[in-house]
């Protein structure tokens, strides 16, 4: 069982993201804290000045909300929004809040992965815990 659980949140239409909560909630202790972490990533500059200005803003609150929502479902659980690259900005995380498990989806790897890395490849590689792996 453990305490302090991490569940990056990936709103791709692919992720499905109740398998990682129900794994939270099976694996968490009685008074377990979960964070769901979504990572917002970079918008390039010469991308950024097409975009209204209120883009950014918009679009944390709405992520906000969409995690707020998710963590409604799980006892202690809370939503956080970051900014960064995905896969360092979650290790980054986890090595300033010290969670004892990181529960990350992941699709099948195919042949980019294999040459590039996905996210869950390098949280798995690098994190300071436990990571399980959800596909």
């Amino acid at each position: 069982m453990y305490h302090n659980i991490l569940v990056p949140i990936s709103f791709d239409e692919a992720r499905d993201t109740s398998a990682p909560l129900k794994l939270a909630q099976m694996l968490a202790t009685p008074d377990a804290k979960v964070t769901l972490l979504h990572v917002v990533e970079h918008i390039p500059g010469y991308a950024i000045s097409y975009m209204p200005a209120d883009y950014l803003s918009e679009a944390r609150k709405a992520i906000q909300g969409e995690l707020d929502a998710l963590a409604a479902k799980l006892p202690n659980a809370h939503g956080v929004v970051i900014e960064g690259h995905s896969g360092r900005s979650i290790l980054d995380w986890a090595d300033v809040n010290k969670p004892d498990l990181i529960i990350i989806a992941s699709h099948r790897p195919g042949m980019g992965d294999l040459l590039l890395g996905s996210t869950a490849a390098q949280v798995v590689r690098h994190a300071p815990c436990a990571v399980h792996v959800v596909r």
